[in-house]
């Protein structure tokens, strides 16, 4: 008992002196590199690219393996592969490289740009909203996208430039399927829209569901290589389904939908809402579910 005795208080010694030691900067230098640490496996998980993070690792526990078992050969190949790890990391992963870039970029964006006026984000959702029910009701096929923090200037090019306020009405004429411009995407910035007829990239995602068409499959691409809000109405079954973060929510309701637009594109409005307009919302949408 006496030497368990000692030994905690050498312990806890110890650890008095390690705490003394420490700086406040020491904690803020560890708290960092553990954000990072998340943010990366964060990241990496909502991607494509975890299977060759698997990878990697892997060649990495056969490197340590073949370095205690004394395998020359084994040793060689990947020594050499290893010295060429940040040109191969580079290749391998330049796309999600790019959209990490681009979101730092969109936050500095933030900081130092200009605020964009929250009643044409509001106006924006609420004429969507109304436009995609109508849609859903008529099984008409639409693509939007509500452009966030990554700039999608290179995807507004491909289509036909447009400065308007999105209406309704507008909406749904230019998905209309004898329009000229119902083919593609209709990209939403600050509130108006940006363009029609933008292409989209395909998602390579293997696990994408096949009862999924072409247009799903380019909102969920892009929803991978943006922050972008992807709205899209299926032409066969009239379902709403919104993409985020490569992640496809299907069967909205008009109230869900328009609650999630709200939270992703207006979270500042539900952060200074009070505690009865929450309760309001939340009431709201629970009705809304009922009468599904």
């Amino acid at each position: 008992m006496e030497r368990f005795n000692g030994l905690l208080s050498d312990l806890l010694n110890v650890l008095q002196n390690f705490i003394q030691t420490v700086r406040i900067w020491d904690v803020l230098d560890m708290a960092i590199v553990a954000f990072l640490i998340y943010k990366l496996i964060t990241f990496f998980s909502k991607s494509n690219s975890m299977n060759v993070v698997k990878g990697i690792l892997l060649l990495v526990a056969v490197m340590v393996l073949a370095t205690f078992a004394d395998l020359p050969v084994v040793k060689y190949l990947l020594g050499n592969t290893f010295e060429m790890g940040l040109i191969i990391v580079i290749v391998l992963f330049q796309p999600e490289i790019r959209r990490i870039l681009e979101q730092v970029g969109g936050s500095i964006k933030d900081i130092f740009g200009h605020p964009v006026k929250l009643k044409n984000i509001e106006n924006a959702i609420d004429q969507t909203v109304l436009a995609c029910t109508d849609m859903s009701r008529s099984r008409t096929g639409a693509l939007l996208v509500f452009e966030r923090n990554i700039n999608l200037e290179s995807y507004i090019k491909t289509g036909t430039i447009v400065d308007a306020s999105p209406a309704a009405e507008l909406l749904k004429n230019l998905f209309f399927d004898k329009a000229p411009l119902h083919d593609g995407a209709v990209i939403i910035r600050n509130g108006r829209i940006a363009g029609a007829a933008c292409m989209l990239p395909l998602s390579g995602n293997s696990n994408i569901s096949r009862d999924l068409g072409m247009r799903h499959r380019a909102g969920i691409g892009m929803s991978e290589r943006s922050d972008a809000v992807v709205c899209i109405v299926s032409e066969e079954t009239g379902d709403i389904s919104v993409a985020i973060e490569g992640i496809l929510k299907r069967g909205l309701s008009p109230v869900t939908f328009e609650k999630m637009l709200r939270m992703e594109l207006m979270p500042q409005e539900q952060e200074n809402k009070g505690i009865f307009a929450r309760l309001r919302d939340k009431f709201t949408s629970k009705r809304g579910k009922a009468g599904e």
